[in-house]
């Protein structure tokens, strides 16, 4: 019987909880010496564009901007290699740089490169926070076009020294 291949996708950032993800979705959900592809996926954020007439912002010049690309683009190197190493057992393993807001991107990202289900790591953010900063894994969530599971980090337990 041929075995069914899968294209997992992994939401990767600089948080440990992307990382936590990722790596029980290797032990739990990647089957070694299977087909299954893993696309990591690191999405940079949008940078903020003032306009030259709203008088509100500042306006950076070309090398400044070029400075902030450099340096958003070594922080998804960093993120992607930390990523890469936790897959070393791994036969596919796909990397995706992408810009613009992460709530819009991973789900356009999983119906562009087809993905079986998305996997996504919780920042565990209170009803306050998320009222705030919004969570990205309950946009994607409601959103994607695939199953969607998202991993919580356990909380250490108090007293188990």
């Amino acid at each position: 019987m041929a075995q069914e291949q899968r294209r997992i996708l992994v939401a990767v950032d600089e948080g440990e909880e992307s990382l936590h993800a990722l790596s029980w979705c290797l032990k739990n959900l990647v089957l070694q010496n299977s087909k299954d592809t893993l696309i990591l996926l690191y999405v940079k954020p949008p940078r903020v564009v003032y306009s030259t007439f709203d008088g509100t912002g500042y306006l950076f010049s070309s090398d400044v901007t070029a400075a902030m690309e450099r340096y958003g683009q070594e922080v998804a190197d960093v993120v992607l290699e930390k990523a890469m190493k936790l897959c070393n057992n791994i036969e596919k393993v796909e990397t995706r740089v992408e810009n613009g807001d992460p709530r819009d991107v991973i789900c356009e990202m999983v119906q562009k490169l087809g993905a079986d289900v998305l996997v996504m790591g919780s920042h565990g953010y209170g009803l306050i926070k998320r009222a705030f900063l919004g969570s990205v894994s309950n946009h994607c969530a409601q959103n994607a076009k695939c199953p969607v599971l998202i991993v919580k980090k356990p909380k250490p337990a108090i007293g188990n020294q």
